[in-house]
Order: structure tokens, then C-alpha cells, then sequence
């Protein structure tokens, strides 16, 4: 694939759905208030034996979606809180890895919550997969593939930033971050 040239009123996100099992992945162009579909899919990570050979196929193929387009911008998926402690270090590694990549290529990530990313296309912070896939479809002109729900999220992931204006809604909840923000309430 060619990289996609970007002249200076586009801007190129590649929207990241990590996972463990399945990552998905999508990338658009925005020209003002127009969107085009350049790329979307899955990485299937089950036939992978371990976990750190997932992580190296991640890094590599976010590797080359980067060199391929050249985004401007990385919007990922936050990862939601779940009962399994375990899946969700897994689901954090895979995340990093995805961020490690576009880092090393010097390109800015921006986090987004799960609902923020479903209000922010549908309306409605609980919208199913489904439901999100069908709103892309009619917004970047497509058909919905059932098997790749993880692609139409990552897709999401991207168009959420769009209109979020690249300002991520996740909020930091370290007590280094809040006291660098308000250094005025330290006595």
C-alpha cells in the first residue's frame, strides 16, 4: 500500500480497538467536515501461542498501518473495567503496545472511554456494537460485515476524535496529574 498524501486541510486518524484475541483497526481521512474511509480490519491474535508474541503482532502491524497512511493523529480505545483482573492486564499490554508504536513514530494519541466514544457517533452512550456499525455505514459509506465489529469500533474510536476535536473526555485520576493541574490547591 501507498501512503496517502495529506494536504494541509486533512487530516489523517487511525483508530485503535485493542484486544488480546482481536484488535481492530481503522483509519480515515477528514477534509473539513467530510469523511473517507481509507482502510479498516481486524488483526486475529488467537492463533498467536503467547502472549508476547500477540504484543509483537500488534506493534507490528500498527508499525505498518503507520508507515502505510501516515496518520496525523492516533485515537485508541480505553480499556473498560472488568471483573477479570487478568484480562484486563492483558487488554492494558496490548494497548501499550499499540501506543509504544505510534510513540515511536512520534505521532499523538488521544484516549477515549468506551461510552464517549458511542455517545460521540450515535447519540447514545449504550448503543450496541451493532448499532455503531450501522451509524458508520451511512456516515463513511460502507457495508457492515458482522465479523468485523472490532473494526467498525476502532473506526469509531476515529471519528469520535473527529468530533471531539482531538480533545480526549478520559480523565486522569492520579494524584501527580491532579496536583499539576491545580497546583493552586496545594497548601
Amino acid at each position: 500500500m501507498s501512503k496517502v498524501p495529506a494536504t494541509i486541510n486533512e487530516k489523517v486518524i487511525l483508530g485503535v480497538d485493542p484486544g488480546t484475541s482481536v484488535m481492530g483497526y481503522g483509519v480515515i481521512c477528514v477534509t473539513g467536515s467530510k469523511f473517507k474511509l481509507l482502510q479498516y480490519g481486524v488483526i486475529h491474535l488467537k492463533k498467536y501461542p503467547n502472549h508476547e508474541i500477540k504484543l509483537k503482532k500488534i506493534f507490528e502491524r500498527v508499525t505498518g498501518l503507520i508507515k502505510d497512511y501516515a496518520p496525523d493523529e492516533v485515537a485508541i480505545e480505553a480499556p473498560f473495567y472488568g471483573k477479570n483482573i487478568q484480562s484486563m492486564l492483558k487488554l492494558g499490554r496490548a494497548q501499550g503496545v499499540a501506543m509504544a508504536a505510534a510513540l515511536s513514530h512520534q505521532i499523538p494519541i488521544v484516549e477515549y472511554a468506551p461510552k464517549k466514544v458511542k455517545m460521540s457517533v450515535t447519540g447514545n452512550g449504550n448503543a450496541s456494537k451493532e448499532q455503531v456499525a450501522y451509524m458508520l455505514a451511512g456516515l463513511l459509506s460502507f457495508n457492515v460485515a458482522d465479523k468485523l465489529m472490532d473494526a467498525t469500533d476502532a473506526l469509531a474510536v476515529a471519528v469520535c476524535h473527529h468530533f471531539q476535536g482531538g480533545k480526549s473526555q478520559v480523565q486522569s485520576k492520579s494524584w501527580a496529574s491532579f496536583i499539576k493541574k491545580n497546583p493552586h490547591r496545594i497548601k
